[in-house]
């Protein structure tokens, strides 16, 4: 449909992939090297800048995956939720994700006995060949960094600066998929319109007392009752810092651009600076 291929176009822009011709840019040439969604594949080459790549190529690899979370059966529902709080992250399911890769992989390299890799999985309700996958697609994008001659940074999971710097990765590439809970009780408002939405009962927030206000998520899905899958918090901050203005000023009014816009207003004098620099 048109509407579909001025849509793609438009986003495709947002992200710095065209230049003013309509044409790929030198950026957007890089990021078709990627297998990946063009916003996964921004934020996968914005980790470089911000030093996290090899947290950035594990959560592109969990994301491109099926879901590594198992449908729990009936009467086991409470014994999952329990077994996945193991791998919780309080800053999001997007690093609930790296910590169940991880735990994956070391039970991968360390199995006691035949069989003990597929058995540790479903003692977490975990997909033992989602996980595989996830491990080869992870491998595919290393050697696609190391064939262009990306730097790879060396793993640093864990310290405040590297959550903070993992943020900054996704939202270089996913600005465009932001909502804000407008009421305190989940019901996200998503920023590119007026379509309400709840978490998905797979993220790390869900049944939790801490509902945070604001987040980036990695995809919303109708069929699944309107719910937003894969979900990690931001702030108002973090989001006027990196969100290209012009992509901004086209977003339709809402309370949640209004917050937004008195922080960028706040920001405006340095965000003047690091256009110079830049």
């Amino acid at each position: 449909a048109p509407e579909s291929l001025m849509q793609a176009l438009e986003d495709l822009d947002y992200l710095a992939a065209l230049d003013n011709d309509g044409n790929l840019s030198e950026f957007g040439i890089i990021m078709s090297e990627f297998p990946l969604d063009p916003q996964l594949s921004k934020s996968l080459l914005a980790s470089c800048e911000f030093e996290c790549v090899d947290e950035m190529l594990t959560i592109a690899a969990m994301v491109t995956a099926p879901s590594c979370f198992l449908q729990a059966p009936p009467g086991t529902e409470e014994i999952a939720v329990t077994r996945w709080r193991r791998f919780s992250h309080p800053a999001g399911d997007h690093f609930t994700l790296i910590n169940v890769f991880n735990a994956f992989k070391a039970a991968t390299a360390n199995p006691t006995e035949p069989g003990n890799t597929e058995k540790w999985c479903r003692d977490y309700f975990l997909s033992c060949s989602a996980l595989s996958m996830a491990e080869m697609i992870r491998a595919e994008l290393v050697e696609i960094m190391k064939r262009i001659e990306l730097p790879i940074s060396e793993p640093d999971f864990g310290s405040e600066e590297n959550v903070l710097s993992i943020k900054k990765a996704l939202l270089s590439g996913y600005f465009m998929h932001i909502a804000r809970d407008v009421d305190g009780s989940g019901n996200y408002l998503m920023l590119t319109h007026k379509q309400v939405a709840q978490l998905h009962p797979f993220s790390s927030y869900y049944n939790t007392r801490r509902i945070p206000e604001w987040v980036l998520f990695h995809e919303f899905s109708i069929s699944e009752g309107n719910s937003i899958r894969v979900v990690s918090e931001i702030s108002p901050h973090l989001f006027a810092e990196l969100v290209p203005q012009y992509y901004f000023s086209n977003l339709p009014p809402s309370e949640s651009k209004d917050i937004l816009q008195e922080v960028i207003n706040h920001l405006a004098p340095v965000s003047t600076t690091k256009e110079e620099q830049k």
